[in-house]
């Protein structure tokens, strides 16, 4: 075999084989998220129906952990259906989610919570301008 023919076949079957070892990376990372997702879903249960006092900020931190993991899932799931393209949206949303959840467990400086809340407002710029960006593609 040539170093031409050489180089033509690698360049045939590396990118199959990276994708190959990608996929596999992707469902690894499935299966853990899957896993840290019911063990968030059950402490939700036993916090829920504990007849201790509940204590707001725990809960709603676990909540938030629980729509992180769901996101990255969705995100894992969307990454499949649109041809193993991750859609830029979708980073958005958890950047947002995981913000908010920043929010809520680190609270006690005034100054972080407003730097916080200015990036998810740039956040959600940027949203809307990739959202309104994709309609005037369609038009």
């Amino acid at each position: 075999m040539t170093t031409h023919n050489l180089a033509t076949h690698l360049s045939g079957v590396m990118p199959k084989l990276l994708k190959t070892i990608l996929i596999g990376f992707v469902l690894s990372l499935t299966v853990v998220l899957v896993i840290a997702l019911a063990k968030i879903s059950y402490s939700l249960f036993l916090m829920v129906l504990s007849p201790d006092t509940i204590v707001t900020n725990t809960l709603a931190e676990q909540i938030l952990n629980f729509f992180l993991y769901f996101g990255f899932l969705g995100l894992i799931s969307q990454y499949f259906r649109s041809g193993y393209h991750f859609p830029l949206r979708y980073f958005i949303y958890t950047g947002i989610t995981a913000m908010v959840r920043l929010i809520i467990v680190d609270h006690e400086s005034a100054t972080s919570t407003i730097l916080f809340a200015g990036a998810i407002l740039l956040m959600v710029i940027a949203l809307c301008l990739i959202l309104y960006s994709d309609k005037l593609k369609n038009i």
